[in-house]
């Protein structure tokens, strides 16, 4: 019996962890976006692909090392060293290895490096901009699910009291107190509240394939959030000029910017060495063998020992005219770098627009929902009045649905503005550097 008891607790317990783990929280979803969502994969193949590039500057530093290794037989007729024609066959085998090291490029190369450098730090930035796009993404599916799951609750409610009217009048009509017509607009009411049930539920079902599909589940089904019981609250906004100092100081779009326009002083750099003389030192060693048909030719081992060469040597080349290719490269680079800082600027005040519409609509969303708590209220108790009236035969079935639908109305109305001023104020946080969550 004891063991029977506890494989029952064993099972229970198996579960609610099953359904623990159905359900996802806000939390949970926004890391398996940002874990499997497409758009973040590429930007993260860019900031990798950035990460090769700069590794392939870094390596410019160091010497380079060519090998050659030739076999060569020419056939025909040559002249001979007796001043005439004849058929001469000859057969050449070299190798060769050499080196080179660039010991001045006009700073080309450390400059590429910090480019580079910079190009990583830009691409890490728009990962980032990317991963908190798709974050404020899926916070607003994931509330709209939670909304629409409320509403569900709401079309319930209205079938709950349909049915409950529809009850009343059948009574009523068995009694003599009502007519079959009111019976049959009962029904009919009924019938109107289920369907929008259906289309509430199917709403809700929506959003959730919405949701995961921002997600890339492979499939919606059994696919759960968890309510997380959002009460009402109220949070202290702060100013537009007070979230913009913190946001312009850590927003990936800004650093992003920030490190590109850096990045166009190095390649204004990277234009001007083409000015400079550029200094390479070589070394190489090679050697050969060489034979000829019908003549003694010395062994290859002797050939291969004596043929042997070696060379070191510094090579300088002066930049004297190129076309005014360089200058033409350096005012390039001086426009581009010119248009990103425009580009820089007009990020900083997209951003504190960004902010403001958010300031405003976050204002907005509160007012609105200390309003529609008001009205949701006034709603109700009106409802109930009515429906006292209406049960003790004082008021009609016309005044009574039409009441009914007044409250329904500022009962969504009160929801859709919860959820409105929750993600208005969660955005406007988030623009302060706070994490997203419920």
């Amino acid at each position: 019996m004891k063991k029977q008891y506890l494989i029952a607790c064993f099972l229970v317990a198996s579960n609610i962890a099953v359904q623990a783990q159905t359900a996802w929280d806000l939390r949970k979803c926004i890391e398996h976006a940002l874990t499997h969502n497409l758009s973040i994969k590429q930007k993260e193949a860019s900031r990798d692909q950035s990460a090769v590039e700069l590794n392939t500057a870094q390596w410019k530093r160091l010497p380079n090392l060519n090998g050659n290794i030739g076999q060569s037989f020419n056939y025909g007729r040559a002249i001979q060293a007796d001043n005439t024609y004849g058929n001469r066959n000859t057969r050449n085998t070299n190798f060769s290895i050499g080196t080179s090291i660039p010991l001045f490029t006009g700073m080309q190369i450390p400059n590429n490096i910090a480019l580079s450098r910079l190009n990583l730090k830009a691409a890490i930035e728009d990962l980032n901009k990317a991963k908190e796009d798709i974050s404020i993404q899926v916070t607003s599916y994931y509330l709209q699910a939670l909304f629409n799951e409320e509403l569900v609750k709401v079309a319930q409610n209205q079938v709950s009291l349909s049915k409950e009217q529809l009850e009343r009048k059948v009574a009523f009509f068995k009694n003599g107190k009502a007519s079959e017509s009111e019976v049959y607009e009962a029904q009919s009411r009924l019938a109107q509240d289920e369907y929008s049930l259906v289309q509430a539920q199917n709403n809700h079902h929506l959003s959730l394939l919405d949701l995961s599909q921002l997600l890339e589940l492979p499939s919606p089904e059994n696919f759960q959030i968890v309510d997380p019981e959002v009460e009402a609250f109220s949070v202290e906004l702060s100013s537009p000029d007070e979230v913009y100092s913190l946001a312009v100081q850590n927003k990936p779009a800004i650093k992003a910017a920030q490190y590109r326009l850096e990045g166009a002083t190095k390649s204004i750099r990277i234009a001007q060495s083409g000015w400079y003389p550029q200094l390479t030192f070589g070394a190489g060693i090679g050697t050969n063998y060489y034979s000829i048909t019908g003549i003694e030719n010395a062994g290859f081992g002797n050939q291969w020992r004596e043929n042997m060469n070696k060379y070191l040597q510094f090579s300088l080349s002066i930049p004297l005219f190129n076309r005014f290719e360089t200058r033409n490269r350096v005012k390039s680079a001086r426009i581009q770098r010119n248009a990103l800082a425009w580009q820089l600027e007009e990020t900083k005040k997209n951003l504190y627009k960004e902010i403001q519409q958010a300031y405003y609509n976050a204002l907005a969303a509160e007012s609105q929902f200390q309003s529609s708590e008001v009205a949701s209220k006034a709603a109700e108790n009106s409802f109930k009045l009515m429906s006292e009236k209406y049960a003790n035969g004082k008021a009609n079935a016309t005044e009574y649905n039409e009441m009914r639908a007044n409250w329904m109305k500022a009962l969504s109305e009160q929801l859709q503005a919860r959820y409105d001023y929750l993600f208005r104020s969660k955005i406007l946080e988030f623009y302060k550097g706070v994490q997203l969550d419920l």
